[in-house]
Order: C-alpha cells, then structure tokens, then sequence
C-alpha cells in the first residue's frame, strides 16, 4: 500500500526534533513506498517546515489560544505542516491542506485536540487576505520573524552587508537549492555531458566563468541515473565549490594536500585541473567519510590521488606540497539553503569552536608549503569571524606570509580590493564562500 506523504514528512519532522539531521531523515524517508510526485511533496513538506520553522511557530503563537508550552510538541509539528502549506505552497488548495492536517491529527493520537487544528487553519485562511502574521518593531526581529532565522544570523550579516541585502540573502537562502554539475574534463566535453541531458529531455545552462561548469534547469528524479553517471562524467558540485580549486589552481605535476577533503569534491577537482598527473593528497580524520572521497576517484577514474585518515591539525609534511587546501569546517551560513536544520543548529557558541578548530589547521597546514608555495583557506560561511578575521589573525601572527593576489582566472573575476574572494549568494547565483589565497 502506498505511504501518505504528509504522514510520512510529519514522522520525519518527529525525528529531526529529536535531534536527527534533516538530509538523513529525508533520504530514509525517500525509501518509501511514495510516487515521484509524493516524494517531491514530503521533500518540500520537509525542508520548507523545517526552513519556516520561527515563523510558523509566531503564527500559531498568535492565532492559538493555548501557550506554545502547552501545546504537545507533536500537534505543534501538524499545524507547522497545515500552516506551511497554506502559507507557502500554491499548489495544494486551502481546504486541502486544512483536511489532510485534521486526519493527520486524529491518526497520530489528537482527536479530541483535531478542532483545534481545524479551528487555526481556518482563521489562518479567514485573516490571510490582510496576512495574520504580526511583526516585531525591531528591524532584526522583523527580519527574523519573516524568513524565519536566529536573531544572531540576521544581525551578523545585517552588519557585513546592511539591512537590504540581508533581506535579499535571507529570501534567497529559503529557495530551494539548485543542482550544479561539474563535468570530468578527462572523461568527457562539457559539451558532450550538455547533449546528452538535452537527448533526455533535461535542459542545462552554462556558467559564464566556470569551464567545466552547468546548472541542471528542469531536473527531476534520482541524479545517478542521468546520462554519464556511471560513465564518472560528472559529479555534482556547486559553482562556487568548483571556484575554490581554481583558487588553488594546481598544475600537472605538483604536489597538492588537501587537508580536509571529504567527500571529495575539490579533491577530486584537482586532480582534473592537474590532469591526473603529480599527487594529490586526501586527508580526513573520519574514515568513514573518506569512502566517498574513494567512490568518487573510482568513479570519475582518477588515480593520483592518495586517501589516508589523518587529523591534519597535527599531519607532519613539512615543506612538501607545492599547493595546500584548507576547505575548512564552518559553520556553513552561505549553504543553508542546502541544509535546512542548520540555521537551527548553529549558534554564537558553536561558531567560536570553529574558529578555534580554523585556526588550528591554518597554522598546521602553512608548515606544509614549500618556500613561494600557494596556500588556500575557503570556506562555505558568511560570518567574519571564521572568514576575514580569521586571514587577519593568521597574517598577524605569521609575518612571512602574505595574502597573494588572485589573478587566476576564472576566481580573479571574484576577487574583491580587499585580496579575497566572497562570494554573496544573492548576488552571484551560487552558494556563499569565502576564499584567500597566501604565500611565502
């Protein structure tokens, strides 16, 4: 018998609060009995719940009678998905929405309570011609309260980049996110990958700086099973990703670390832009993380790469590599678009440790270098202190090192008067990253 996808997205919103990551539940999730176009639907239900979270609960704060304290948290989580729906979603009909999340009450032990779920989904219908929710004075709060995000969030890149294009950033990261390829130069032509999604039925577009870059427009289903998967034509990789190995631009017959390569991604990027030829090494100190870096060589056919699990804060290679990569652990505000928990996730406190653990890896992996040897530090965070603050900190402290002048192409049509690169998502169409390039 096929799953009901509303019943099935409000058993994965049960998990993910209680403590699960919103990507594993929803591939579990996936696995069940469901149509593509049910699958879409809990994918939505999901992520947009989840994403939505701070404003569906100040809605239901304010259209309830009852304290969200004492609302049972699992009621709370239907009327997240009855609210998201009719606030959100064109495609479901109001009455729709308002039913499936009265049976999903009475089907998960809410009965006596399911006319409370009625009785707030129609006044939320009656009010939204004038829009029921009711914002805070405060310019933050405000902000926070609309697109759903932690006051520190908003005020952090209120800061960097003034109160428009906050808001312009934080509509931005609530879209769903796009799928962006990078094609196998070594395997296939860009234009031999674009052919073959167009033989499907799949259009693609082309970055206007990237080589090896293409976005999927029209996709949907499973990605491993478009043309060249298998092939190792491609892998997915977001453009900014791609920009960070260009950043590194690595030459056939180099010596390469990356010092923190799972999945793999820019590992295996750079042993493309060095034509499989010189030696790239792949460190992680999670071994389970690092099977994917080794699937991905496997498939995309690449063998100069060399996967070993190591904690690189304390990895000796002195003088060794001609190029080093720190993509390091972040807190990740410029992908949350991707990952829908996160903005809950992370915290002040949080970012702290990760500045600390940053740091820790800069300083190990700047003895890795050989004399006029190329250091780069990248991360997918929009926060100054694990970014710019943290370049400061180390050129502070390292009097030998300079921040290099990106004049590479394509990152130098990135790079900022400052010497780094940031890439801001609502302006450049791709996930937010910091990058710098540094030499001694």
């Amino acid at each position: 018998m096929a799953q009901d996808p509303r019943q099935q997205a409000f058993l994965a919103l049960q998990a993910i609060a209680q403590g699960s990551f919103a990507d594993d539940i929803l591939a579990k999730t996936l696995q069940q009995d469901l149509s593509d176009l049910d699958k879409r639907l809990a994918t939505e239900l999901v992520y947009g719940t989840v994403r939505r979270q701070r404003t569906l609960d100040t809605l239901i704060t304010q259209l309830g009678k009852k304290s969200s304290d004492r609302q049972p948290p699992n009621l709370r989580l239907i009327l997240h998905l009855g609210l998201y729906q009719l606030r959100y979603l064109t495609q479901v009909p109001p009455s729709a929405a308002v039913n499936t999340s009265v049976e999903l009450a009475k089907k998960n032990g809410f009965a006596g309570l399911s006319g409370v779920v009625n009785g707030i989904l129609r006044q939320y219908i009656r009010l939204s011609a004038s829009d029921p929710l009711q914002l805070p004075s405060d310019p933050i709060q405000r902000l926070a309260v609309l697109h759903s995000y932690p006051d520190w969030i908003v005020e952090v890149w209120r800061d960097q980049f003034g109160l428009e294009d906050t808001e312009k950033l934080c509509e931005w990261m609530n879209q769903p996110p796009r799928i962006d390829l990078r094609v196998n130069i070594l395997r296939a032509s860009v234009e031999q990958v674009e052919a073959a999604m167009q033989a499907v039925g799949v259009f693609v577009e082309r970055s206007p700086v990237l080589p090896q870059a293409l976005r999927l427009v029209n996709h949907a289903g499973a990605i491993r099973n478009l043309p060249g998967f298998e092939e190792g034509w491609w892998m997915v990789q977001d453009w900014s990703a791609q920009l960070v190995s260009h950043c590194v631009n690595p030459q056939p017959g180099e010596t390469v670390i990356d010092a923190c390569a799972a999945p793999g991604g820019k590992t295996t990027h750079l042993a493309e832009l060095m034509s499989d030829r010189g030696v790239v090494y792949a460190y992680d100190k999670t071994a389970s993380r690092l099977k994917k870096v080794q699937q991905n060589c496997d498939r995309l056919g690449l063998h100069s790469i060399q996967i070993a699990t190591a904690d690189s804060r304390t990895l000796t290679h002195l003088a060794q590599a001609d190029r080093v990569l720190v993509d390091a652990p972040c807190s990740g505000l410029g992908t949350l678009h991707r990952h829908a928990d996160a903005r809950w996730r992370q915290t002040p406190a949080t970012v702290q440790d990760l500045a600390t653990l940053q740091a820790e890896l800069l300083n190990q992996a700047a003895t890795w270098v050989k004399p006029h040897g190329i250091l780069v530090y990248a991360t997918c965070t929009l926060h100054p202190v694990e970014n710019e603050n943290q370049i400061q900190h180390f050129l502070t402290t390292h009097p030998d090192w300079k921040l290099q002048p990106i004049s590479d192409l394509p990152a130098s049509k990135f790079a900022s008067s400052a010497g780094w690169i940031k890439v801001l998502p609502h302006q450049h169409a791709m996930d937010g990253f910091f990058m710098a390039q540094l030499s001694r």
